[in-house]
């Protein structure tokens, strides 16, 4: 089985213009990116749709694929810079380029779900602390999953699921599993190229999250669980946490 990690980079954010190339403890933060996933894939690739960006990673001996400015996902983006690249890879590991902290041993994780031969889709998730608040549970920006018993993901959702009858919302997460969704995935590369085909769907377009357009397709998403927590960059203060981690490591 044959692997390649691609990381979609945009210059493009909100919160953080410019946040691929911030600088972390001396290197932009892609750089810390493409390093950790280096640990666990060797064949690593930058999609990015940014000039800066593609210098940036050849400057510091990655390797980057321009890709267009139009595509609606980083799933997307992922699947023409798999085919720009030439690659032969049997299955792409979509990582996102804001987690300069992600573990190697997640991505072997993710990578062992192809172990067996009818996986299509893969991602991770992570389970709740069992004293956690409803507050953390509900919060929409964490996604969370629900399982079935071969540990295939039945639904996404940004509210929290499932509904715990006859509990006190304060005893949800002692009273039953309760999954968060860590947004890394993997796709066998005949699947990628179906799913980017597919039009957005009524789940997806109601709570959007892709995922629900390829399970409302018919497709098999495996799940599998990591304690690992890391830090994804999103905010100046998730920034600053970053740096002060890094020295501190130093």
């Amino acid at each position: 089985m044959k692997f390649i990690a691609i990381i979609p980079s945009r210059y493009a954010s909100t919160r953080l213009p410019g946040k691929p190339l911030l600088d972390i403890g001396g290197k932009p933060m892609i750089q810390r990116v493409y390093e950790q996933v280096k640990k666990a894939v060797d064949d690593v690739i930058v999609a990015t749709d940014d000039q800066r960006i593609f210098d940036a990673v050849e400057a510091f001996g990655g390797k980057a694929v321009m890709t267009s400015t139009n595509h609606r996902s980083g799933t997307d983006r992922c699947h023409e810079a798999f085919i720009n690249s030439g690659s032969d890879a049997d299955v792409i590991i979509n990582v996102q380029g804001d987690e300069p902290f992600i573990d190697p041993a997640q991505i072997k994780t993710i990578k062992h779900c192809f172990d067996q031969p009818d996986t299509q889709i893969a991602t991770l998730i992570r389970p709740f602390d069992a004293d956690a608040s409803y507050e953390s549970i509900a919060d929409p920006n964490t996604p969370k999953v629900v399982l079935d018993c071969n540990n295939n993901a039945i639904y996404f959702s940004r509210s929290a699921i499932p509904f715990v009858r006859n509990h006190d919302k304060d005893e949800w997460a002692s009273s039953t599993r309760f999954f968060a969704h860590i947004g890394m995935y993997a796709y066998r590369a005949d699947v990628l190229a179906e799913i980017t085909r597919l039009p957005q769907s009524p789940l997806e377009l109601a709570e959007s999250l892709e995922q629900l357009r390829w399970i409302e397709n018919g497709y098999s998403i495996s799940a599998a669980i990591s304690t690992l927590r890391t830090i994804g960059i999103d905010t100046p203060a998730d920034l600053e946490r970053a740096r002060k981690l890094v020295e501190n490591n130093n």
